[in-house]
């Protein structure tokens, strides 16, 4: 498995100018909405008498609407027509929108700018699905973590940059209309050029039938993506998100000004904190995760927005500055640092949240639906925000500070996430094996790129420790089924994570015929349906450190299912604390120390018809080698 750096695609066609198109989109979103609520707040009676409140709520829910009300459209065109083609199409529609809205600025026309606000949620409606159904068309799948986290960072940058600079160039005096007029037409004519240069993208489904009853279409989307639980949970994870993040943001100018008494510049302050946050968390996941799509960095991610929630509240209740400040005298105050790293790590972990779980539904989905698929999870993102936005209007009828909305809703994200994971225990599994391997070991894999990236396989190794099982699953690219000694599948504590890994407990004719012939059984369906098992030929744990006889239940797998043999080797788990050295197990682990070293090691697939239990033992040697 390579281990480039994200970065690197953006040298890359396949990758840099749909990234740039989506950029600028997001960018030219943020530079016209923000315009037009900053040029409405400060310059409100050369544009209209209408109550600027309401205005300055209608317009943020237009361009949620379009969200509702074709997503589900925009899943099926995505799913039918090229995607390179549909994005030029979508960026053309950007290019006619800002010319509308340049005739409402020079014009003064607000409800052609209000219009223009509904037709940029139309833009992104559209765009929604194909950008992240592109990416598993044209990525690797230890590039697709890498690429989810760069686009996340692209999208949060370049709507902070947006807001930033449409507040700026709206109040320029005297060009600042015409400057916004002029600006975004030219930044969606960019982002038109930049799809010129989107590679082909066949369509997974281009003789699906429309259905243009979006209420029927978005029932039939989720219905069908129920059908398969992880991925219905992920979209649900993924909405929980942006609930959790519409709160948080909605009340950040009431906490700028009333609670920290600063100015606009506070304001602008928290949120490019926070939007920093999220790129970086974003841009850690491929590092974090070892370029794999790794799940368990979402609880890790969940149990770190609760945590900095709350704190974020008890850091509020120590400011105690009365006076009015902009932003660097904000920073002077005394405790404004705790409060400003609470946001930026709560940014952080929502990267580090979010991107595993895109990548998830990328991988998971059936690939003639992705689009689909994702265009569901924009209309329940949408449908959470709204709730969201009455969630809060809620606790401020009941006197909740906004302080005390930071604890609710870091305590309400906690709740959810103990749902989601005991509902969907593989992720919490996930997180386990990943924060053993990057704790108590570190663990290197060699060539892991020959465990298949899908279809049924059956991988052999050498059989170390009573944590085997977790460090192979925690550096595997994929769901492992393990077949383990029925005793071993026992243990307390790790029983419940072999069951929830699926794993077939198995034991001799002698001990139990009955679970012996069962579990060859559930091998032979886990491999009809295309999974991967994992099984230790020698049958029981090394006593000696040395690999014992590979027994023959390997070619009996064989004859049922004639799939491929991977073989693989541990090195490195010999005199660990859970193996069976008779040496005194406290001066082991003393002597090895925290951050113990190990490696995996995988060979190349080995047809059924040449392997013996002899060949691949004397292959699984060979891979481990002298260390132990």
């Amino acid at each position: 498995m390579s281990q480039h750096s994200q970065f690197s695609l953006l040298k890359e066609r396949r990758f840099a100018p749909f990234f740039w198109a989506q950029f600028l989109g997001a960018f030219n979103d943020n530079v016209f909405k923000t315009a037009l609520l900053t040029v409405l707040t400060y310059d409100a009676l050369s544009w209209t008498t209408i109550n600027i409140d309401l205005l300055n709520n209608l317009i943020p829910g237009l361009f949620i609407l379009p969200y509702v009300l074709f997503s589900a459209t925009s899943g099926q065109l995505a799913d039918k027509f090229e995607k390179g083609r549909v994005a030029r199409y979508v960026k053309l529609l950007e290019i006619a929108i800002m010319c509308v809205a340049a005739i409402g600025w020079l014009g003064h026309h607000l409800w052609l700018l209000v219009a223009a606000v509904a037709g940029m949620g139309i833009h992104s409606t559209l765009f929604g699905p194909v950008k992240y159904a592109y990416l598993p068309q044209h990525l690797n799948s230890d590039e697709l973590v890498g690429g989810n986290g760069v686009i996340e960072m692209g999208t949060f940058v370049g709507i902070l940059l947006g807001e930033i600079l449409g507040a700026m160039l709206v109040v320029h005096k005297p060009w600042g209309v015409e400057l916004i007029a002029v600006g975004t037409i030219l930044i969606a004519l960019l982002g038109w050029l930049f799809t010129l240069r989107v590679p082909y993208s066949p369509a997974p489904a281009p003789d699906l039938v429309i259905n243009w009853n979006a209420a029927s279409e978005t029932v039939r989307n989720i219905s069908f993506s129920k059908k398969n639980r992880p991925v219905f949970l992920s979209l649900l994870a993924n909405s929980w998100f942006w609930f959790f993040g519409a709160i948080l943001l909605a009340q950040f100018p009431q906490y700028a000004k009333v609670y920290l008494h600063g100015d606009h510049s506070v304001f602008v302050l928290l949120l490019t904190v926070f939007s920093f946050g999220i790129g970086a968390g974003s841009l850690l996941c491929e590092r974090l995760s070892g370029h794999k799509v790794e799940i368990g960095l979402v609880p890790f991610g969940a149990i770190g927005l609760s945590i900095f929630g709350f704190d974020l509240y008890l850091s509020s209740l120590t400011y105690t500055n009365l006076n009015q400040v902009a932003a660097m005298g904000f920073i002077d105050q005394v405790g404004s640092y705790k409060i400003l790293f609470d946001i930026f790590m709560i940014g952080i972990f929502g990267g580090l949240y979010i991107v595993p779980l895109f990548a998830l539904i990328q991988t998971r989905s059936d690939p003639q639906h992705l689009s689909r698929t994702i265009a569901g999870m924009n209309i329940m993102n949408a449908l959470f925000m709204v709730l969201a936005t009455m969630v809060g209007v809620v606790m401020l009828h009941f006197k909740f500070t906004i302080p005390q909305i930071f604890m609710a809703t870091a305590i309400m994200n906690a709740i959810v996430a103990l749902y989601i994971f005991s509902v969907v225990p593989e992720f919490l599994m996930r997180f386990i094996a990943w924060l053993l391997i990057h704790t108590v070991y570190r663990v290197r894999g060699i060539e892991l790129g020959n465990i298949p990236k899908e279809g049924a396989a059956v991988l052999v190794c050498n059989h170390v420790s009573y944590m085997d099982a977790i460090v192979i699953m925690g550096m595997s690219p994929r769901p492992i089924r393990f077949v383990m000694d029925h005793r071993i599948f026992k243990i307390p504590f790790l029983s419940w994570i072999f069951r929830t890994a699926k794993a077939i407990p198995i034991a001799s004719a002698k001990e139990d015929p009955w679970l012996m012939e069962k579990a060859f059984v559930d091998i032979a369906q886990a491999l009809h349906e295309g999974d991967l098992v994992c099984i230790f030929p020698e049958g029981r744990l090394t006593r000696d450190g040395e690999i014992n006889e590979f027994k023959g239940g390997i070619m009996k797998i064989l004859e049922r299912s004639p799939v491929p043999v991977i073989p693989m080797a541990l090195r490195g788990l010999w005199g660990s604390l859970l193996s069976r050295d008779i040496t005194n197990p406290f001066h082991r682990s003393f002597k090895r120390g925290p951050f113990s070293r190990l490696e995996l090691a995988v060979g190349t697939p080995q047809t059924p018809d040449t392997v013996s239990p002899e060949s691949l033992r004397d292959y699984v040697q060979v891979l481990r080698g002298e260390w132990k």
